[in-house]
């Protein structure tokens, strides 16, 4: 024991008299200075002098900065600290960005398989109503990626418009096969009895009911993953502090107007700088944790009826109950629209076989098989087990960065803010707001408002993911499914995007958001790009500022 003191402290005399020598020219500092590209070379001094006009490196002993140097300097050690988070966040980022994409992805081909496998069923079940009915199951389906994507839209819209779509078909080349198409004034009048005479049963209010409980999850879950994404842009583009930027300039780079070009900060001491810098972003933890829970919890209950893989890939057989039931009561149905229309005027067509116009003898498809590992439901549980590894990320995140890269390792001689020692000596606080007010090298006063707000949106969507704020829809464990009326009026749509459900969506809004899916995931790139580029300016703005 008493050896290793000795050589301790042999160490530290050293260590002050090199640096004591190091001030006989400023040479070191000048390649440093140079090597780390922290400004122009030609103003640097050749030689220590006073450095009386210095704000924050003051020293009684003779420097190498100016006060141009100290200006440089402070935004090199706040660039420092930026890069570092950035490259602490950097796994994290690209988990959850990789994962949008992938799910957006996996939405987009089950809707693709769930669209082709309902036109197959209708082509082999109904023959010539397939290649009209194309058109409404293509727009269906569209709307419903759309919906999943976050589009305004409510399901129960998308379904009234799809089962309003398909009864003319179906009365035409069903209910009274063997004539000419109707013309387009009487198939209009067809399909304003549809909500009257209820053709397909409880069929549009079950496919409702079922898209909407198992869309919400999909549809939340791609908000919660976006949010994550602005969380961490927010959190890496973080503005600092006046008192802060100081505090990083005399920790990171005061030690070099003294020749100490290679000198660390003490563990305690660059605890209480980053700490102190990183208060706010503390804040964010206890809700990041939750939004982590949050995510395993929604993913555990999309199961069933929830499930939104087995949903997609089971409309098909909703949609072909639905016109079983509607052929099954045809002329019960003709009879009510003969009452309401009256009797069409019809030429017979030109070459219509006896046995087109009816069903076929159903044959029976087995249903798009899951490919194993790559489904939905795996997908989820890869990414959330991937997760799990940073939900402590915000609590941990400042000693993160003095343990892996800014501070001296325990035991070696130090730079404590005025000179290197072998130890730090003040108190060293906790994270978060309330325990800076005992911080000795940073005065933290309030929370940063951007913080705040990022705060506020986390726990907005965790009320989401848990279900206790999604209007008209219930919870994600019990959703409404409205007055009985069975078209699903649980799902009317009166709530704010944001709270997880769609607005009223009429015929324009759907025209227009039809064109924009096509290339939704083109969309959503540009998108995440410009939320990218957004951050990267203001923080050169602020760069500019200082």
């Amino acid at each position: 024991m008493r050896l290793r003191n000795i050589l301790c402290c042999l160490i530290f005399a050293a260590c002050v008299f090199l640096s004591s020598e190091s001030l006989t020219n400023c040479d070191e500092v000048r390649k440093v200075f140079q090597l780390r590209q922290i400004g122009p070379v030609n103003s640097l001094p050749e030689r220590p002098k006073k450095g009386s006009d210095l704000q924050v490196c003051q020293s009684r002993n003779l420097t190498c900065c100016t006060k141009k140097m100290e200006d440089r300097y402070q935004v090199a050690a706040r660039r420092d600290v930026q890069n570092l988070l950035q490259t602490s966040s950097s796994s994290l980022k690209f988990l959850i960005s990789r994962n949008v994409a992938a799910f957006q992805e996996t939405f987009e081909s089950l809707i693709r398989a769930a669209e082709n496998h309902t036109n197959m069923v209708l082509q082999a079940s109904y023959g010539h109503l397939a290649s009209e009915a194309s058109v409404p199951v293509r727009e269906l389906f569209t709307d419903v990626g759309l919906f999943l994507l976050g589009s305004e839209l409510n399901v129960e819209d998308i379904t009234r418009r799809f089962f309003d779509a398909l009864f003319p078909l179906v009365y035409n080349h069903l209910i009274n096969p063997g004539l000419s198409h109707i013309a387009p004034g009487y198939a209009e009048c067809v399909r304003a009895t549809r909500r009257n005479l209820a053709p397909f049963g409880d069929t549009p209010g079950i496919l409702a009911n079922q898209i909407g409980r198992s869309g919400v999850g999909g549809r939340v879950l791609l908000q919660a993953l976006h949010l994550g994404i602005e969380v961490i842009n927010t959190t890496d583009h973080l503005a600092f502090s006046r008192d802060c930027r100081r505090a990083l300039l005399r920790m990171q780079y005061c030690p070099h107007c003294q020749g100490l070009t290679q000198s660390k900060p003490c563990m305690g001491y660059c605890l209480n700088v980053v700490r102190g810098c990183l208060a706010s972003m503390a804040e964010v933890d206890a809700h990041w944790r939750e939004f982590v829970r949050s995510l395993e919890g929604l993913s555990a209950r999309m199961h069933g009826t929830q499930d939104l893989e087995q949903v997609l890939l089971g409309v098909h057989t909703l949609i072909h109950d639905a016109v079983a039931h509607a052929q099954k009561n045809g002329p019960h149905l003709s009879a009510q629209v003969h009452r309401v229309c009256g009797h069409p005027s019809r030429q017979p067509a030109q070459s219509v076989s006896g046995h087109q116009g009816g069903a076929r003898e159903s044959i029976p498809l087995k249903a798009p098989q899951k490919e194993t590992g790559d489904n939905l439901a795996t997908r989820r549980i890869q990414f959330l087990n991937s997760l799990r590894f940073y939900r402590t990320f915000y609590g941990g995140l400042a000693d993160q960065l003095c343990v892996s890269e800014l501070a001296s390792a325990d035991g070696l001689s130090c730079w404590n803010g005025a000179d290197v020692v072998k130890s730090y000596t003040l108190r060293v606080v906790g994270n978060g707001i309330k325990a800076q007010t005992a911080n000795p090298e940073v005065k933290v006063k309030d929370g940063d408002p951007v913080i705040n707000q990022i705060i506020d949106k986390l726990k907005h969507i965790n009320q989401l993911l848990q279900g206790k704020s999604i209007p008209k829809f219930g919870t994600l464990d019990q959703i409404e499914t409205g007055s009985g009326d069975g078209e699903g009026r649980g799902y009317s749509g009166d709530c704010d995007d944001e709270d997880g459900c769609g607005g009223s969506g009429g015929g324009e809004v759907k025209t227009k958001i039809i064109k924009v899916s096509k290339h939704s995931m083109i969309f959503a790139a540009i998108q995440f790009i410009l939320m990218e580029l957004c951050f990267w300016v203001r923080w050169q703005a602020a760069s500019l500022n200082d």
